[in-house]
């Protein structure tokens, strides 16, 4: 669709009357239809903290876009909080949302017809859904984040989310005072915005400036703070701007630009969903990304933020440190990105970074130099072998071994699993398999952040792995394997396993293997039958039967033929 073509349609000829009546029903002129009609997706919400912060972002965007002379068309988006729905029945909405948000986007663009969309969003699926959305439409877009929460505090120590999960693990085993375990419930989230460490929400808003679909500094912004609601309205006049241009997703969202992503993505230690997200953007883009090339991109881009969840720091050190811009131009020098992509503003991203210093502070501690990087490869590591033909994604950082084998403790369900970690039934050594989780079996692929949490709180996050069809929390750090493909439900290998079956994790060698011989998994597979759905109607339903496999980004439009 060209810039302004909705508008020229309304105001050519009188068969366009009854459209243009429908205007002056809200207020409009005859002279606004020479005007840019730019839609604005607003996430607001009170349903989470990481969304009901975006209504003032909303109408410093509405500001902006008529400023710059472009009509604001408000719709609505829903949100999931993974934090609150996290180990329940909830969860299971949560990736569905991606894709009710990519299609409310889609269909609201579409069908009014409009010339550019601002997406505003703040909880973690909001990002990718919004992204997908945007690249479906493909019409002049840029994406504004919500911002991200200021720390809690308990005793002079910084909170997230996570601290909560993890007391869970620690006060269970006696390892925390009734004081301490009540204290960081109440004060790990104190306000308004997304969670603050380096999970999913603050992974793929940083990737969206590297992407090029954001501005730059946008990020790490907090939430409260006045600078977020400038950046609202700059990214507003952005916008209007680009449809002028017409530069489209298409012109911007490339495989190099996307490689850009996935290297900030690395070098800032974010989180696995960033996988099955970038996945199922580069599907609505039309672009050839395979899970492999992850592990192509890993193997040549350092750790260099030392962030939560595995390491000391959350957003808001980052953005006081010099923000996304600086890591970006760190990567630039050292020929890490391609600069030469161009970004919303109509400037190439190495245009956009020269004001950028190329040295640190001397005052942060946040971002490392490459060459005294945390570590020398990238945290997400995809794993293959008989339990992951397809792939699987291993989170390896703030580990000092990412390699175990031990026995299996099978659980066909999250519950099952907490239940045996806070009973004190799972011991160094083991390996837990969780499954009948992925996108067709849950249904929805829930993340497992409960279960990782109480493990870490439990003092086990060095000598236990986990592993799961599901997938997990950004907030999840230790030895964890999710994103297994093909999934339990479908018949891949995970599904054979049994209790006390003996299983390697190895993130050197890059393989997941259960040490079962291929005879002996025929006889097994033989006996297997698929399970009956879970879910029958509605939106579980649906997904479960369109859903591909999570080595696909799990994408609901995966149609053959």
């Amino acid at each position: 669709m060209t810039a302004n073509r909705r508008s020229r349609n309304i105001t050519e000829g009188v068969a366009r009357a009854p459209n243009r009546s429908m205007y002056y029903a809200m207020g409009y002129k005859k002279s606004d239809f020479a005007n840019p009609m730019i839609g604005i997706a607003n996430g607001h919400s009170t349903i989470t903290p990481c969304n009901s912060g975006l209504q003032p972002l909303a109408d410093a965007a509405v500001e902006g876009v008529r400023a710059a002379g472009g009509n604001p068309q408000i719709f609505g988006t829903p949100t999931i909080s993974d934090g609150m729905s996290m180990g329940t029945e909830g969860m299971k909405y949560s990736l569905i949302s991606r894709e009710v948000i990519a299609d409310c986007i889609e269909t609201a663009v579409q069908g009014q017809w409009m010339d550019g969309v601002l997406v505003l969003g703040g909880c973690d699926k909001n990002m990718p859904g919004g992204m997908i959305g945007i690249m479906r439409a493909n019409v002049p877009a840029i994406y504004v984040y919500g911002g991200t929460i200021k720390p809690g505090h308990w005793k002079g120590k910084d909170l997230t989310i996570v601290s909560i999960f993890e007391a869970v693990g620690e006060y269970s085993r006696g390892r925390m005072s009734q004081e301490d375990f009540d204290g960081i419930e109440q004060n790990s989230v104190p306000g308004t915005g997304s969670c603050g460490g380096m999970y999913t929400a603050n992974t793929m808003s940083s990737s969206f400036e590297a992407l090029g679909m954001s501005l730059l500094g946008s990020s790490t912004m907090a939430n409260p703070d006045a600078d977020k609601l400038e950046s609202a309205k700059e990214s507003a006049r952005v916008l209007v701007e680009a449809v002028r241009k017409n530069l489209k997703p298409s012109d911007i969202v490339t495989k190099k630009s996307i490689e850009n992503a996935v290297t900030l993505i690395m070098a800032t230690g974010g989180s696995t969903n960033a996988v099955l997200h970038y996945l199922a953007i580069a599907h609505a883009a039309g672009i050839d990304w395979t899970i492999d090339d992850f592990e192509r991109v890993r193997q040549r881009v350092p750790v260099i933020c030392d962030l939560k969840p595995s390491g000391q720091y959350v957003a808001t050190d980052l953005h006081k440190a010099g923000g996304i811009p600086q890591v970006m131009k760190l990567l630039l020098d050292a020929g890490l990105l391609h600069g030469d992509c161009v970004t919303i503003t109509g400037r190439t991203l190495a245009e956009e970074l020269a004001k950028v210093p190329s040295t640190l502070r001397a005052d942060q501690k946040v971002i490392f130099p490459l060459d005294k990087a945390l570590y020398d490869k990238g945290h997400l590591a995809i794993l293959k072998g008989n339990l992951s033909p397809e792939g699987a994604v291993a989170k390896i950082t703030g580990l000092k071994s990412p390699v175990l084998t031990g026995p299996a403790r099978v659980f066909d369900d999250e519950q099952s699993a907490m239940a045996a970690i806070m009973e004190n039934r799972i011991n160094a050594g083991d390996v837990l398999v969780l499954r009948y989780l992925g996108p067709k079996g849950a249904p929805g692929m829930p993340e497992m952040l409960a279960p990782t949490s109480a493990i870490i709180g439990a003092g086990l996050g060095e000598s236990v792995a986990l592993i799961t069809d599901g997938r997990f929390s950004g907030g999840t750090w230790g030895m964890v394997v999710g994103h297994v493909a093909p999934e339990a439900a479908v018949g891949g290998n995970i599904a054979l396993i049994r209790e006390g079956d003996s299983i390697t994790v190895d993130a050197y060698t890059l393989m997941l293997q259960l040490n079962v011989d291929d005879a002996e998994l025929a006889k097994r597979r033989a006996a297997w039958t698929p399970p009956k759905p879970r879910y029958t109607r509605g939106v579980l339903a649906k997904f479960a039967k369109l859903a591909s496999s999570a080595s696909r980004g799990a994408v609901t439009d995966a149609f053959e033929g």
